[in-house]
Order: C-alpha cells, then structure tokens, then sequence
C-alpha cells in the first residue's frame, strides 16, 4: 500500500510493522483517519496493489482501524460481535483466547472500558483486512496483557500490513520495522534511540 499525503510518503506491504511516534497534537490520529477514510484531505493519494482508494468504500475489507474511542456496540453480545470482523478460521481462534473467552457471553456495556479495549483490538488485528492501523492499542494496558497483544500483531504480521501509534514507545519499538516520527507536519524515519533523544521526543537521560 502506497501512501501519499501531501508533504510525506509512507509504504507499508504484508509482513511489515510502521511504527508512527510523536508528541501529543502532532497529527498522529489524524494521519491514520486520513488512511482509513474517515478525513479527508485534497492531497492524499493511497494506492494498493494497481487500484487507487479513493473512498472509505474502496477501502473497506482493505483497511481496518483501531480508534482511540471505543467503538463496540453496547447491546450485543462479544461472541455476536466478532463474526463482524473476523472470518471463521479467526473467529474460532478468538473464542478461545484466554483474552476474550470470559466475555464471550457479556455485552460491552457490562464490562470495563479496558476490556472492551483488549477486545477491540484484538477483533482489528484479526480481521479480513489486508493493512491494520491500530491508534494507542497499548493504553492502560498491563504488561501481561500488552505482550500478548504484540504477539497478535507479530503472528498476524505473516499476512498483513500494521501501521500503529502509540504514546508507549516501547511497546511500539519492540516490534516494529520501520519508526517514523510525526513532527512540525513531517514524517521522519528514525534509526535509533538517539535521533528520538535529538529531535526531543525522547528525554536524553534514556
């Protein structure tokens, strides 16, 4: 997938992770609604494979994307919601996630922000889509927990493409192939800790 918007480029293809890094207001969140659809801009191109994605209707099947808002609807069940996103061979393997399982039979009214969380990113990551951004699916998470999420996106990684930003750089750098950091509307891509401490995202006592 070939990303153009305005004053950046960005590639992503099966089998990478992009990792986005920058300071609150940066425009982290926005880039990604602009990749998935949901923003517009007069100077985006987005092209997969030999198609041009003009809509959020070309993309969908395409593109997946995990807001920052949880998104669940209230008054289902888990275990109605999943079969939504995810195909049967994917749909089976959540039902039994250690993550997911006690739930199954809940509606996300019923429980806490931060399991609906877990839930939800783990539906995106194991959807049908070919390229899956995930925005801050590391929030508030526990260390257990976001390790198993990184595993997800590492095992799924094998058949698709992940854009993903987040506040916890660490969790992002662990995984990632490529970082890129958003800054004064540019995207820069970063080699190492040290370019981070120099444009002053990271502290230089790290």
């Amino acid at each position: 997938m070939i990303i153009s918007c305005g004053i950046f480029y960005l590639g992503c293809e099966t089998g990478k992770i992009i990792g986005i890094l920058g300071r609150n207001g940066a425009g982290k969140s926005t880039l990604l609604k602009i990749i998935f659809g949901t923003v517009s801009s007069d100077t985006q191109f987005i092209r997969y494979n030999d198609k041009v994605l003009k809509s959020i209707s070309d993309r969908k099947n395409i593109i997946a994307y995990l807001p920052q808002d949880i998104f669940l609807l209230k008054y289902n069940t888990i275990k109605t919601l999943i079969p939504l996103f995810c195909n049967k061979k994917n749909t089976d393997l959540l039902f039994t996630s250690d993550l997911i399982r006690p739930f199954l039979s809940e509606k996300p009214k019923n429980i806490s922000r931060g399991e609906q969380r877990v839930i939800e990113a783990l539906m995106i990551i194991y959807s049908e889509a070919d390229f899956v951004l995930l925005d801050e699916p590391f929030h508030s998470l526990s260390p257990k927990i976001s390790a198993a999420l990184k595993a997800a996106i590492i095992e799924q990684s094998a058949y698709k493409g992940f854009i993903i930003s987040d506040h916890n750089y660490q969790e992002v750098l662990d995984i990632s192939h490529q970082i890129f950091l958003l800054r004064e509307g540019y995207l820069k891509q970063i080699q190492d800790l040290k370019e981070l401490q120099r444009y002053n995202y990271l502290p230089k006592s790290i």
